[in-house]
């Protein structure tokens, strides 16, 4: 799906849904159109960032057939 962007140059623009978190976080993107209206980067909320890092609770995910 296409988002309306209104880049920090303050051009007007379409980009992929898939691209527009990694632009935002680029600091690129001013503006982007959402289906209730503009939302403004730093104003506005926006989805929080994604928690990178490793996973440090117990394994879980050993299957019974491959266990020795």
């Amino acid at each position: 799906m296409l988002v309306q962007v209104n880049w920090t140059n303050n051009r007007y623009d379409y980009v992929h849904d898939y691209l527009l978190d990694s632009l935002i976080e680029a600091g690129v993107v001013a503006r982007f159109l959402r289906s209730s209206g503009w939302v403004t980067i730093g104003v506005d909320p926006v989805r929080a960032p994604k928690i990178q890092g490793n996973y440090n609770g117990p394994e879980r995910r050993t299957f019974p057939e491959y266990t020795a």
